[in-house]
């Protein structure tokens, strides 16, 4: 009975996170960590592992499936990754010197302000519109967005795939096929460095679900990669929409368990970027 339980939750989670990837560029983590906690009673640190190592393979192969179709911008996606990276540092520093209460309600309200965002204002620019823009300006823009992401990721641990998506179409200018394509490369680097992190750290996971969340998530990311691509944008951003929209209503209902994880730690980022939060801490 208990692996039947873990098989069907393992697929009704890496079906939500892979979805959200392929389509949206979300995080993996932001589907997986809660079930896991909720319904196999995993620790919420080994939990996020799992779910930042599903993550990795999931984004590479979208990112992979974006780049053949010419939907991936790799040069500013680096200059964003480094700087993302660099960022995570500051913000971490930061939270550190904030109480954490009320930083559970982010990815729910960014969930559903990326919902109501491409039902309401969809992304209708295009390539051509994309190459307008001078290169110097969209170098500067992906330092200051990549700034922006790393600090929310930093200080609260979560909806950087979210806020990513939001700032490469609304700043950035970014057709959605483009903007998803580099959310998910991006967040294969940042979803590996904190995988590597908390297995280094917290030690082996439980290799069922393991297993069974990654094969999962990397088979329906592929899924709504291929589709996404194939699709037109008109239909790309109904899909973005509804699919968050439907998150919120999922998130909401798993809020209890993202209250009680804060909770448990205290600190959120140590938990997603531990290796950082020893750094800051040995150097005060």
């Amino acid at each position: 009975m208990q692996l039947l339980l873990t098989i069907v939750v393992c697929l009704f989670a890496g079906a939500g996170a892979g979805l959200g990837t392929g389509f949206a560029g979300m995080s993996a983590a932001a589907v997986i960590t809660p079930m896991l906690v909720t319904f196999l009673h995993i620790e919420p640190y080994t939990a996020v592992g799992i779910a930042l190592a599903s993550d990795v393979l999931a984004s590479a192969v979208s990112a992979y499936t974006y780049g053949r179709n010419r939907n991936l911008d790799i040069r500013n996606g680096l200059i964003m990754m480094i700087t993302v990276l660099a960022f995570t540092v500051v913000g971490s520093f930061v939270s550190s010197l904030v109480p954490s209460v009320a930083m559970g309600n982010f990815s729910v309200f960014m969930t559903l302000l990326l919902g109501i965002k491409f039902i309401v204002r969809p992304v209708m620019t295009t390539k051509e519109d994309m190459q307008q823009i001078p290169k110097r300006t969209r170098i500067i823009k992906s330092i200051v967005c990549g700034a922006i992401v790393g600090f929310i990721c930093g200080f609260i641990g979560a909806g950087g795939g979210m806020m990513m998506l939001l700032l490469l179409t609304g700043v950035m200018g970014y057709e959605l096929k483009t903007a998803v394509g580099t959310s998910v490369f991006i967040m294969t680097f940042t979803a590996l460095t904190g995988s590597v992190s908390h297995f280094a750290i917290g030690g082996a996971p439980q290799w069922l679900p393991f297993f069974l969340c990654i094969i999962f998530t990397f088979g329906f990311a592929r899924l709504a990669a291929r589709i996404a691509n194939r699709a037109s944008a008109k239909t790309l951003n109904r899909a973005t929409g509804r699919y968050s929209r439907h998150s919120r209503r999922r998130d909401s209902g798993l809020f209890a368990a993202g209250i009680w994880f804060i909770k448990i730690h205290r600190d959120p980022i140590a938990v997603f970027f531990p290796y950082l939060r020893g750094t800051i801490s040995q150097s005060q």
